[in-house]
């Protein structure tokens, strides 16, 4: 703002942009390499929202200088897991790129830096101890300064039949995101 303090408006700003209220998500990735082989990743994020009925279409915004931004822009897809409310320890664990991912025998991954999980119809990793989780398929992506907007169809959904509980709120935690 022209004429204002500019140290304080940036407090300011970041203030109320932190208060906007978000969840936080684990993202899930996957693409083949030259080499034959699969990379997976596993990312905190807190922007996931459903921005379609028909088709059923869910936006994440990534980092774009992120491993995950690479991976989902080449492999065309994404996984959403929506984590416990009380599961505040494991989102601490994917804000760094994942380097230890384990395989079966079949090439399936199975644990991502100590932690279960599962594949489904596209093969991007799935938080085992997910609350729900969505697995998608990239329809459009748009580059928006510093993150990739990537929308994705809702191909395969998982989660209780009943009501999924409280889901981890970015409030919940000491992380701070954006400003």
């Amino acid at each position: 703002m022209t004429g204002s303090d500019d140290d304080g408006y940036d407090r300011l700003r970041r203030r109320v942009l932190w208060s906007l209220p978000t969840g936080l998500y684990l993202i899930g990735s996957r693409a083949d390499q030259p080499d034959g082989s699969v990379q997976r990743n596993l990312m905190t994020a807190n922007l996931v929202v459903q921005v379609a009925t028909d088709p059923k279409l869910v936006a994440v915004a990534v980092d774009a200088t992120a491993v995950t931004a690479g991976l989902v822009d080449a492999g065309g897809c994404f996984t959403v897991s929506l984590l416990h409310r009380d599961d505040r320890a494991v989102v601490r664990k994917f804000v760094k790129p994942a380097d230890d991912v384990e395989v079966d025998a079949d090439g399936r991954a199975v644990a991502i830096a100590g932690h279960p999980v599962v594949e489904q119809a596209t093969g991007a990793p799935i938080l085992a101890a997910a609350a729900a989780w969505l697995d998608c398929e990239v329809r459009h992506r748009w580059p928006l300064g510093s993150h990739h907007l990537f929308v994705g169809e809702v191909v395969a959904v998982g989660g209780p039949e009943g009501d999924i509980g409280e889901i981890l709120r970015m409030e919940d935690t000491r992380m701070n995101y954006g400003g």
